[in-house]
């Protein structure tokens, strides 16, 4: 999947993006165009309120998992050079797995930006790490952002950012995003590197002595090796993973054959192994623990919520409690709403005698689309603004995506994974978000099997009191053992192929 953004042409830039927007001298103006900056990271850790804050734009920030699908782009002006940062989606890897890793790889290969911020989460540095280690390789002029820094002092964390940068060999920078903390270090940071002003030497990852055979035979022949060693040597790598690489020649294809053989997932394992193991070695040197009944609370709650005796309780009790919430508290609403609608009915029914229109207008206006949507959202609304906020709340505090790992395995069963499981919820307070919600799910097989299933999830909407109207979009359709067994993930997966 190839990044379509422009990045030389500044004619093809948006109007507001020529110039300097900063008030002051515009020296960026003798440029071709504003320099570009990649902005990477994984998902939920501050990446998009760092760009905010970077460039003053609002886009939404949110804690669902694979929020940035596409590009997003701003700029702003330090010292007088124009910037144009670009917000690439939020990966775990540079392996081309799913359409967020697609984009991000194929920009920072073709699009070449002369600086890559790597937001990185102080409370999980390691995760963080192992995409820096990767994207280093591709894009050396690499400035660490270290987010989350205060979150990371809570838990009785500390980052010495010192050392961070002399093990690595690039600018790190220690930040709290929402807060503005360390965001005019970060600006400066970025400027040095993008002006040549401070002498990077970021760090070589070598592997095994094979491997290093391998590339050192496959580097010479590639067209960047004089230009851009670095990219050369990345390219190399990922050759010998298996990966096909665009414009690479037959005759390095047919070495890249003969060196590995069959041995692509063998290779890939060991270098990825290799770099996790250098992201932890070098996590263990910067992290320091300093209140460790701090750390000791939150690995607890991570064993109560996570573990198979007591996770399934937990989910099962709060879920339970999600429903009484909904249902219990939906029917006051819901019976004032109708209330005020029957008396709004009884009005325009008055004022329609009092016209003297038609009884054809009159049943279609008042006793069709009136009544027909009043009965929409006196049922509908009330639930809905519960369900969601409270499901919002459950997102917010970080509880879903141990749920989607608790469910994972039961999942895979039937044929799908975890995230279904959080997109069949959504279908609860509304069928429609449960499908929207699907495009967290990476595989098309299993998206397109959630959406089928998740149809069919009844819905929770008051009822009288004290009782639940179920309602399922797809309930006449499915009776009968075959189509019962076809409309559940597992049935699905059969028929969908698998």
């Amino acid at each position: 999947m190839k990044a379509d953004f422009p990045l030389k042409d500044e004619a093809l830039l948006p109007t507001s993006y020529r110039g300097c927007p900063c008030g002051g001298p515009r020296r960026a103006r003798a440029e071709p165009g504003p320099v570009v900056i990649a902005l990477a990271g994984n998902p939920n850790i501050g990446k998009t309120t760092v760009f905010n804050a970077l460039t003053g734009l609002r886009q939404h920030t949110g804690n669902w998992a694979g929020k940035t699908v596409g590009l997003s782009w701003g700029n702003y002006c330090y010292r007088g050079m124009r910037f144009l940062l670009v917000d690439l989606p939020g990966t775990y890897s540079l392996r081309p797995l799913s359409p967020e890793e697609e984009v991000t790889r194929a920009f920072l290969w073709e699009g070449r930006p002369r600086v890559t911020v790597v937001v990185v989460d102080a409370t999980a540095l390691e995760r963080s790490l192992a995409l820096a280690l990767q994207i280093m390789e591709l894009s050396p002029a690499t400035v660490l952002c270290v987010n989350l820094t205060d979150e990371a002092r809570r838990r009785g964390l500390e980052v010495d950012t010192r050392t961070l940068a002399r093990e690595l060999g690039v600018p790190a920078v220690a930040t709290v995003a929402r807060r503005g903390e360390g965001l005019a270090e970060l600006q400066e940071a970025i400027y040095r590197v993008a002006q040549a002003k401070r002498g990077l030497q970021p760090r070589t990852l070598y592997y095994d002595e094979e491997i290093e055979r391998m590339v050192e035979q496959i580097v010479p022949l590639l067209p960047d090796a004089r230009e851009d060693p670095g990219r050369a040597r990345w390219q190399a790598l990922r050759l010998l993973e298996g990966e096909n690489i665009a414009g690479t020649g037959e005759d390095i294809k047919d070495l890249v054959e003969r060196l590995r053989g069959d041995r692509a997932g063998e290779l890939s394992e060991r270098i990825m192994c290799r770099l996790y193991r250098v992201a932890e070695e070098v996590a263990g040197k910067v992290v320091k623990r300093t209140r460790l009944e701090a750390f000791d609370r939150d690995r607890w709650l991570d064993n109560l919520l996570t573990s198979p005796w007591t996770g399934f309780p937990v989910m099962l009790l709060l879920l339970a409690v999600l429903f009484w919430i909904t249902l219990v508290g939906a029917n006051y609403p819901s019976e004032l709403l109708a209330r005020l609608f029957a008396v709004g009915e009884e009005r325009l029914m008055a004022l329609s005698q009092e016209w003297g229109l038609p009884l054809w207008l009159k049943g279609l206006v008042i006793e069709g689309v009136y009544r027909t949507t009043a009965w929409v959202v006196a049922v509908m609304l009330p639930p809905m603004a519960i369900f969601f906020p409270l499901f919002t709340f459950l997102e917010d505090l970080g509880y879903l995506p141990r749920v989607a790992f608790n469910l994972d395995g039961l999942f895979k069963w039937a044929g799908t994974q975890g995230k279904h499981a959080l997109t069949m919820s959504m279908g609860f307070g509304c069928n429609a978000a449960g499908i929207i919600a699907c495009r967290i799910i990476d595989s098309p097989r299993e998206r397109l099997i959630a959406i089928m299933t998740n149809v069919s999830v009844p819905e929770l909407q008051p009822y009288r009191r004290g009782f639940m109207r179920v309602n399922c979009v797809l309930h006449p359709l499915f009776r009968g053992g075959y189509r019962v067994r076809a409309a559940t993930p597992q049935g699905l997966s059969l028929a969908v192929g698998g």
